[in-house]
């Protein structure tokens, strides 16, 4: 008796990793010890890696908010600023601890781009507090947004996407 052989095709898509800030995912991790759902994004969840700097720095939650002073994300990279709580406790080696372990699971992972949450002093992309806790803003980065974007990350904040955008930058990190 003859043995049949069968040959399967299967279909199998890979993502490449694209973080998002967790707190947008509806993870309780802001300072405040709740979350910043943003509903588009909890609706991609699947394609989407939850990462928050500031617990990878060993933050609790809660925690007293902070602001960078005396300079953006930036600056604080390059030792120039910190990043100091509403109390005054400098909390800059936190904020550089989170977001260098955030850049290590960039390299691991080789992620191209990431979705961080707007105005937050490790994740702000374009905008964040003026470091004099009164609600004002100012244009900068957060530390782990530049730390991201000097390392060739592209960065977007959830204020730069509506659905057609989401869908498009998951696609183009889909590997077939």
């Amino acid at each position: 008796m003859a043995l049949a052989h069968f040959c399967v095709s299967v279909r199998i898509e890979v993502f490449k990793m694209i973080l998002v800030s967790s707190c947008l995912l509806g993870n309780k991790v802001k300072y405040s010890g709740g979350s910043n759902d943003n509903e588009l994004i909890m609706r991609y969840s699947r394609y989407l890696t939850a990462i928050c700097p500031e617990s990878a720095g060993n933050l609790p939650i809660p925690r007293p908010p902070a602001e960078l002073q005396n300079g953006d994300g930036r600056e604080v990279l390059k030792g120039t600023a910190q990043v100091v709580n509403k109390f005054g406790g400098d909390v800059t080696a936190h904020f550089l601890l989170g977001a260098k372990k955030i850049l290590d699971i960039v390299k691991k992972h080789k992620v191209q781009v990431a979705i961080l949450k707007a105005n937050s002093p490790s994740c702000g992309k374009d905008v964040i507090y003026d470091g004099s806790f009164s609600g004002n803003k100012i244009e900068g980065e957060g530390v782990t947004a530049a730390l991201l974007k000097q390392n060739g990350v592209k960065v977007y904040s959830e204020k730069d996407l509506d659905e057609d955008t989401l869908q498009r930058i998951i696609a183009m990190y889909r590997e077939e």
